[in-house]
């Protein structure tokens, strides 16, 4: 079962709408890493041979990337929002008549 690519991106796809369901950016990553897995295995690049142990090992490393490309692209949480001080419209004297 842990070398068939259909069980990895299912899993995948599963984590994926849990994601969306549950706040945070938790399982984005998980659901990633479940799919390269996947991915990888219909290829035939990592070959479900070595055991349960390379394939989860695989998957606990593409999932980290994952998720810290993830934060690096999209940024941290509770970083400071990006405050105005004037407005567009400051510059601009009195409406025209």
């Amino acid at each position: 079962m842990w070398s068939d690519w259909w069980v990895w991106v299912v899993a995948g796809f599963l984590l994926a709408i849990i994601e969306v369901l549950v706040p945070g950016y938790i399982f984005i990553g998980f659901a990633i890493g479940s799919m390269l897995t996947g991915l990888l295995l219909w290829a035939d690049v990592l070959g479900g041979e070595g055991g349960v142990a390379p394939l989860l090992l695989f998957y606990a490393l593409a999932s980290v990337a994952a998720w810290i490309g993830l934060r690096v692209i999209f940024g941290k949480p509770g970083e400071r929002p990006k405050i105005w001080e004037r407005d567009i419209n400051d510059d601009q004297g009195p409406p025209a008549q």
